[in-house]
């Protein structure tokens, strides 16, 4: 069973929240001095254990966004740094089916193989701060292979959430889903629904799984959204932007939306149809582990990386 521990919750600092490029659905405009913040985080650091991650703070050219108090549970791998630690990771989890075939087995053994690393990474994300991971466990286009193998990744879907529902519930990981669910089993359905019911007020991990997921049908169905308001005279067609858009994807149901860090794996070296709006200013990583081989190792490759770029979002140092 799916051990996790996760960093024990505590109550956020009121911070100048810094509008990014894909900003959270949730920003609000707070503040506070910077000087007694500062002070604050260090005194409560060292007295419990906790480290700070400061809002405001400038490292290698981007900022630190989160402000929050992060559980140190375990102390990071080496060259990571909590400040610079991304938010939000996305993974595409590919090369399971290539994995079992390079072993002479069928592919619902890299199928199975590839649960765990799914359970390593969620458990690696609570214990790092990591604030959401979504992965992409079967795309729209998935649909047209064979009928064995998706009835099996069906039934393995309805395995695995059922039997870490209460973990999950446990060590305060919240479920959502993302993707045209119409098309999948009416069990595996009403199983996803009772996960995010009973998981919707928990905090210390976001996981969002993507399941039937189309990156542009989410983009058309955007549009269509705010097409109906328009013609509702619910708003005006100078209302439509960026962030109106942001509101009607599906991952809207995220405090942070746009991935900090995409990973790949398999050696693979496209999107595949994956949150192609969010991912405007993702970071990308892409790993030639196949997703069975994926592990601890690989996923702080990914981190390392990812902390070593200069996130400019479009703009040129003075």
């Amino acid at each position: 069973m799916l051990s996790l521990r996760f960093p024990i919750s505590v109550e956020k600092v009121p911070l100048n929240v810094n509008r990014s490029p894909c900003p959270s659905s949730k920003a609000q405009n707070l503040s506070c001095s910077s000087c007694s913040r500062s002070a604050w985080q260090r005194a409560f650091a060292g007295a419990t254990g906790l480290a700070a991650r400061e809002e405001d703070k400038e490292v290698n050219g981007r900022m630190a966004l989160t402000g929050d108090l992060v559980k140190l549970e375990e102390p990071l791998p080496s060259g990571l740094r909590w400040e610079l630690m991304p938010r939000h990771v996305a993974v595409i989890m590919d090369g399971s089916a290539r994995w079992a075939r390079r072993r002479g087995l069928p592919a619902s053994s890299g199928h199975e193989a590839g649960v765990r690393s799914l359970k390593e990474l969620v458990e690696l994300c609570g214990k790092w701060g990591i604030r959401i991971l979504t992965v992409f466990a079967f795309s729209s286009e998935n649909w047209s292979r064979p009928k064995a193998e998706v009835e099996f990744l069906m039934g393995l879907f309805e395995r695995v959430i059922e039997f870490e529902l209460q973990n999950f519930s446990r060590e305060g990981v919240r479920i959502s889903t993302i993707g045209d669910s119409s098309r999948l089993p009416k069990s595996l359905q009403k199983l996803l629904n009772k996960a995010e019911c009973s998981t919707k007020d928990n905090s210390r991990l976001h996981l969002v799984v993507a399941v039937s997921y189309s990156g542009k049908s989410d983009i058309a169905q955007a549009c269509k959204s705010i097409a109906h308001r328009v013609r509702d005279g619910l708003i005006q067609l100078e209302d439509v932007d960026e962030e109106l858009i942001e509101e009607e994807l599906a991952t809207s149901c995220c405090e942070f939306p746009c991935p900090d860090l995409l990973i790949r794996t398999s050696g693979e070296l496209r999107l595949s149809n994956f949150l192609l709006w969010q991912l405007a200013y993702a970071e990308l990583f892409f790993s030639e582990a196949l997703w069975p081989d994926f592990g601890k190792a690989e996923f702080v490759e990914a981190l390392r990386s990812f902390q070593q770029r200069l996130r400019r979002y479009g703009s040129r140092e003075s």
